[in-house]
């Protein structure tokens, strides 16, 4: 397959790596995007993905929790420029796509937007204003999260959103340790709660990732498992949120921190939206 600059291009604001680079990982992938980063991963370069080919990049975060705290409804709003996410008519709209999430509590995103506002539906209202504006209007991250108690987060520039679902309560006062918690799923984007919640998937890719690693560092075949398994160890504790340090103190996991303001207290669930 022949690759393109534009196709170099593209890797490189994906990563952020060099463009010699990127040209070898898309060439030893065949120009499979999702191929030439895991090649670049095996070879321990670290990557920032930006995920530059995402074309609604701008946007805000809805969020609407009842009054008992049980329950929240999240989603994104996306567009393409900052000027139409300040639009009022793109405000309105999303307001009344979450006061629809709100009362009905569409099963997933298609529902949603099939769901309908004055005989319309939500899809057509989107269509619509697209046409108007001129930029792509998409939906994205919509999720209901349930629990014993629900503390949200709203990122200043609202365009980062967060759910945590807290229980083991025990009539303890949780809302600090709760937003405590949101800002560090906002900043940290956890992947799963705990090793227990991660796809397995991911977690086949990253020892993969750790054995390749080892090969190239000149490790012993017969020690690549056990090294792999290390680095997952150490995937497990950055990436799930009950594992990660405590971003107020890096002594205590937030796991223990939790624990710490009551015994048992810890998160049965979370959602974070991003919008770019």
């Amino acid at each position: 397959m022949a690759i393109t600059a534009q196709d170099v291009n593209k890797l490189r604001q994906m990563t952020g790596m060099g463009m010699m680079d990127c040209k070898q990982a898309l060439t030893e992938a065949d120009g499979d995007f999702d191929k030439a980063i895991e090649i670049l991963r095996k070879k321990g370069e670290k990557i920032s993905l930006k995920r530059a080919d995402n074309e609604t990049k701008e946007g805000v975060v809805f969020i609407q929790t009842n009054a008992a705290q049980t329950e929240s409804v999240i989603f994104g709003l996306a567009c393409e420029t900052e000027s139409v996410g300040k639009n009022a008519e793109f405000l309105s709209l999303g307001q009344k796509i979450l006061d629809v999430a709100t009362s009905t509590k569409p099963a997933d995103k298609d529902a949603l937007v099939a769901s309908k506002i004055d005989d319309r539906t939500i899809q057509e209202y989107i269509t619509e204003l697209t046409g108007k504006i001129g930029e792509k209007i998409d939906v994205v991250g919509y999720a209901i999260v349930t629990g014993e108690k629900i503390i949200s987060y709203l990122h200043s520039n609202s365009k980062i959103g967060v759910l945590v679902a807290l229980k083991n309560i025990n009539g303890a006062e949780v809302t600090d340790a709760g937003k405590d918690v949101a800002m560090q799923i906002a900043a940290m984007k956890p992947v799963a709660l705990d090793k227990d919640g991660v796809p397995t998937d991911v977690i086949e890719k990253e020892i993969e990732i750790g054995k390749e690693q080892a090969r190239n560092e000149g490790k012993p075949e017969a020690m690549l498992e056990k090294i792999a398994q290390g680095r997952l160890n150490k995937f497990f504790k950055e990436s799930t949120l009950l594992n990660q340090e405590f971003i107020k103190d890096g002594s205590k996991t937030v796991a223990q921190m939790l624990d710490g303001i009551s015994k048992g207290l810890t998160v049965s669930a979370f959602q974070r939206v991003q919008i770019g």
